[in-house]
Protein backbone atom coordinates (compact mmCIF):
# COMPACT_ATOMS: atom_id res chain seq x y z
CA UNK A 1 0.00 0.00 0.00
CA UNK A 2 2.66 2.34 0.95
CA UNK A 3 4.15 1.47 -2.57
CA UNK A 4 1.21 2.58 -4.09
CA UNK A 5 0.91 5.93 -2.14
CA UNK A 6 4.20 6.58 -3.29
CA UNK A 7 3.67 5.89 -6.78
CA UNK A 8 0.29 8.17 -6.89
CA UNK A 9 2.13 10.92 -5.21
CA UNK A 10 4.73 11.10 -7.89
CA UNK A 11 1.97 10.99 -10.41
CA UNK A 12 0.83 14.08 -9.10
CA UNK A 13 3.86 15.92 -8.94
CA UNK A 14 5.06 14.89 -12.34
CA UNK A 15 1.58 15.89 -13.24
CA UNK A 16 1.95 19.46 -11.31
CA UNK A 17 5.32 19.98 -12.68
CA UNK A 18 4.31 19.62 -16.32
CA UNK A 19 1.25 21.73 -16.19
CA UNK A 20 3.55 24.40 -14.54
CA UNK A 21 6.53 24.14 -17.23
CA UNK A 22 3.81 24.26 -19.61
CA UNK A 23 2.28 27.48 -17.89
CA UNK A 24 5.25 29.32 -16.72
CA UNK A 25 8.05 27.45 -19.11
CA UNK A 26 8.73 30.79 -21.25
CA UNK A 27 9.81 32.62 -17.99
CA UNK A 28 12.23 30.12 -17.33
CA UNK A 29 13.68 30.48 -21.24
CA UNK A 30 13.61 34.04 -20.50
CA UNK A 31 15.50 33.56 -17.58
CA UNK A 32 17.70 31.44 -19.30
CA UNK A 33 18.73 33.03 -22.20
CA UNK A 34 18.99 36.86 -19.62
CA UNK A 35 21.80 34.39 -17.93
CA UNK A 36 23.56 33.22 -21.16
CA UNK A 37 23.31 36.94 -22.43
CA UNK A 38 24.65 38.94 -19.77
CA UNK A 39 27.91 36.52 -19.78
CA UNK A 40 28.23 36.47 -23.35
CA UNK A 41 28.00 40.31 -23.08
CA UNK A 42 30.42 40.63 -20.19
CA UNK A 43 32.65 38.64 -22.14
CA UNK A 44 32.52 41.58 -25.00
CA UNK A 45 32.72 43.85 -22.29
CA UNK A 46 36.02 42.37 -20.96
CA UNK A 47 37.03 42.04 -24.56
CA UNK A 48 36.12 45.50 -25.74
CA UNK A 49 38.27 46.84 -22.83
CA UNK A 50 41.31 45.09 -23.23
CA UNK A 51 41.59 46.14 -27.15
CA UNK A 52 41.04 49.92 -25.78
CA UNK A 53 43.80 49.09 -23.30
CA UNK A 54 45.96 47.63 -25.74
CA UNK A 55 45.34 50.95 -28.29
CA UNK A 56 45.47 53.26 -25.55
CA UNK A 57 49.36 51.32 -24.48
CA UNK A 58 50.49 51.27 -27.70
CA UNK A 59 49.76 55.09 -28.31
CA UNK A 60 51.07 56.28 -24.89
CA UNK A 61 54.49 53.80 -26.05
CA UNK A 62 54.41 56.37 -29.57
CA UNK A 63 54.24 59.03 -27.56
CA UNK A 64 57.24 58.04 -25.49
CA UNK A 65 59.44 57.24 -28.28
CA UNK A 66 58.23 60.57 -30.15
CA UNK A 67 59.60 62.45 -26.60
CA UNK A 68 62.60 60.32 -26.16
CA UNK A 69 63.60 61.37 -30.05
CA UNK A 70 62.87 64.85 -29.34
CA UNK A 71 66.97 65.38 -29.41
CA UNK A 72 67.74 63.35 -32.69
CA UNK A 73 67.52 65.23 -35.59
CA UNK A 74 65.05 64.08 -38.27
CA UNK A 75 62.83 62.19 -34.86
CA UNK A 76 59.66 63.33 -33.83
CA UNK A 77 59.88 65.64 -30.97
CA UNK A 78 58.54 66.71 -28.18
CA UNK A 79 55.58 68.78 -29.79
CA UNK A 80 54.82 65.36 -31.79
CA UNK A 81 54.14 63.36 -28.66
CA UNK A 82 52.50 65.67 -26.59
CA UNK A 83 50.11 65.98 -29.26
CA UNK A 84 50.18 62.31 -29.76
CA UNK A 85 49.38 62.32 -25.82
CA UNK A 86 46.49 65.02 -25.68
CA UNK A 87 44.46 63.12 -28.49
CA UNK A 88 44.96 59.92 -25.98
CA UNK A 89 43.64 61.70 -23.26
CA UNK A 90 40.30 62.38 -24.99
CA UNK A 91 39.41 58.35 -25.73
CA UNK A 92 41.99 56.83 -23.97
CA UNK A 93 40.95 54.21 -20.27
CA UNK A 94 41.17 55.95 -17.21
CA UNK A 95 44.48 54.90 -16.36
CA UNK A 96 45.93 56.01 -19.39
CA UNK A 97 44.28 59.01 -20.06
CA UNK A 98 45.77 60.28 -16.93
CA UNK A 99 49.10 58.80 -17.59
CA UNK A 100 49.30 60.58 -20.72
CA UNK A 101 48.18 63.87 -19.36
CA UNK A 102 50.66 64.02 -16.64
CA UNK A 103 53.37 63.24 -19.31
CA UNK A 104 52.40 65.66 -21.89
CA UNK A 105 52.25 68.60 -18.82
CA UNK A 106 56.07 67.09 -18.03
CA UNK A 107 57.19 67.70 -22.27
CA UNK A 108 55.24 71.33 -21.63
CA UNK A 109 57.66 72.19 -18.69
CA UNK A 110 60.56 70.89 -20.14
CA UNK A 111 59.62 72.80 -23.49
CA UNK A 112 59.19 75.66 -21.86
CA UNK A 113 55.79 75.91 -21.35
CA UNK A 114 55.24 76.09 -17.78
CA UNK A 115 51.87 78.09 -18.01
CA UNK A 116 50.46 75.01 -20.46
CA UNK A 117 51.91 72.49 -18.45
CA UNK A 118 50.28 74.02 -15.32
CA UNK A 119 47.33 74.17 -16.93
CA UNK A 120 47.38 70.35 -17.77
CA UNK A 121 48.56 69.31 -14.46
CA UNK A 122 45.61 71.14 -13.10
CA UNK A 123 43.25 69.42 -15.26
CA UNK A 124 44.47 66.23 -13.88
CA UNK A 125 44.01 67.48 -10.29
CA UNK A 126 40.01 68.26 -11.02
CA UNK A 127 39.75 65.12 -12.42
CA UNK A 128 37.80 63.24 -9.71
CA UNK A 129 38.25 59.66 -11.28
CA UNK A 130 41.64 60.07 -11.13
CA UNK A 131 43.78 58.28 -8.73
CA UNK A 132 43.86 60.75 -5.52
CA UNK A 133 47.92 60.05 -5.53
CA UNK A 134 48.29 61.35 -9.29
CA UNK A 135 45.91 63.96 -8.72
CA UNK A 136 47.93 65.13 -5.55
CA UNK A 137 51.47 64.51 -7.90
CA UNK A 138 49.91 67.14 -10.48
CA UNK A 139 49.12 69.42 -7.83
CA UNK A 140 52.43 69.50 -6.34
CA UNK A 141 54.22 69.80 -9.53
CA UNK A 142 51.93 72.52 -10.78
CA UNK A 143 53.05 74.27 -7.55
CA UNK A 144 56.57 73.31 -8.19
CA UNK A 145 57.11 75.21 -11.22
CA UNK A 146 54.66 78.71 -10.02
CA UNK A 147 56.62 78.79 -6.85
CA UNK A 148 58.88 81.66 -8.02
CA UNK A 149 56.33 83.50 -9.89
CA UNK A 150 52.96 82.66 -8.45
CA UNK A 151 50.73 83.98 -5.45
CA UNK A 152 52.49 82.67 -2.24
CA UNK A 153 49.03 82.44 -0.51
CA UNK A 154 47.49 80.15 -3.50
CA UNK A 155 50.59 78.30 -3.60
CA UNK A 156 50.44 77.58 0.29
CA UNK A 157 46.77 76.89 0.24
CA UNK A 158 47.48 74.00 -2.28
CA UNK A 159 50.66 72.93 -0.60
CA UNK A 160 49.38 72.43 3.08
CA UNK A 161 46.83 69.54 2.55
CA UNK A 162 49.75 67.86 0.45
CA UNK A 163 52.03 68.35 3.73
CA UNK A 164 49.40 66.76 6.33
CA UNK A 165 50.85 63.70 7.94
CA UNK A 166 50.35 60.50 5.72
CA UNK A 167 50.03 61.86 2.33
CA UNK A 168 52.37 60.31 0.41
CA UNK A 169 53.80 63.86 -1.37
CA UNK A 170 54.06 65.12 2.34
CA UNK A 171 58.22 65.65 2.69
CA UNK A 172 58.35 67.10 -1.12
CA UNK A 173 55.10 69.78 -0.44
CA UNK A 174 56.71 70.73 3.28
CA UNK A 175 60.06 70.93 1.57
CA UNK A 176 58.37 73.49 -1.55
CA UNK A 177 56.78 75.30 1.59
CA UNK A 178 60.15 76.10 3.28
CA UNK A 179 61.39 77.30 -0.51
CA UNK A 180 57.76 79.61 -0.41
CA UNK A 181 58.96 80.83 3.23
CA UNK A 182 62.01 81.63 1.72
CA UNK A 183 60.42 83.18 -1.17
CA UNK A 184 58.85 85.75 0.99
CA UNK A 185 61.75 86.62 3.03
CA UNK A 186 60.87 83.94 6.14
CA UNK A 187 63.91 82.92 6.76
CA UNK A 188 63.20 81.84 10.38
CA UNK A 189 60.29 79.83 9.01
CA UNK A 190 62.15 77.92 6.56
CA UNK A 191 64.73 76.87 8.63
CA UNK A 192 62.32 75.19 11.23
CA UNK A 193 60.66 73.57 8.09
CA UNK A 194 64.20 72.29 6.89
CA UNK A 195 65.32 70.95 10.09
CA UNK A 196 62.26 69.33 10.81
CA UNK A 197 62.85 67.27 7.26
CA UNK A 198 66.42 66.74 8.21
CA UNK A 199 65.52 64.99 10.88
CA UNK A 200 62.41 62.96 9.24
CA UNK A 201 63.97 59.63 8.88
CA UNK A 202 61.05 58.39 6.93
CA UNK A 203 61.92 61.32 4.57
CA UNK A 204 63.54 60.10 1.38
CA UNK A 205 67.68 60.41 2.28
CA UNK A 206 68.10 62.76 -0.60
CA UNK A 207 65.26 64.85 0.38
CA UNK A 208 66.97 64.74 3.77
CA UNK A 209 69.98 65.71 2.43
CA UNK A 210 69.41 68.33 0.22
CA UNK A 211 67.48 70.01 3.36
CA UNK A 212 70.54 69.46 5.57
CA UNK A 213 72.58 71.78 2.99
CA UNK A 214 69.77 74.08 2.47
CA UNK A 215 69.55 74.56 6.47
CA UNK A 216 73.62 74.69 6.32
CA UNK A 217 73.57 77.92 3.80
CA UNK A 218 71.09 79.60 6.32
CA UNK A 219 73.36 79.24 8.83
CA UNK A 220 71.45 76.52 10.70
CA UNK A 221 72.66 73.53 12.60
Amino acid sequence: MVDIFDEVSEDLRAERTALLLKKYGWVLIVAAVGVIGAAVGWQAWERWRSGKDMEAAQRYLAAQAAAAGANVPGAPGRTDAIKILQQDALTAPEGYRTLSLMRAAGLKAANGDVPGAVETWNQVTADNRADPLLRDLASLLAVQHQLDTGDPAALEARLKPLAEPGNAWAPLAREQLALLDLRQGKVEDAKTKLKALAENITAPDGLRQRAAAALLGLGGA
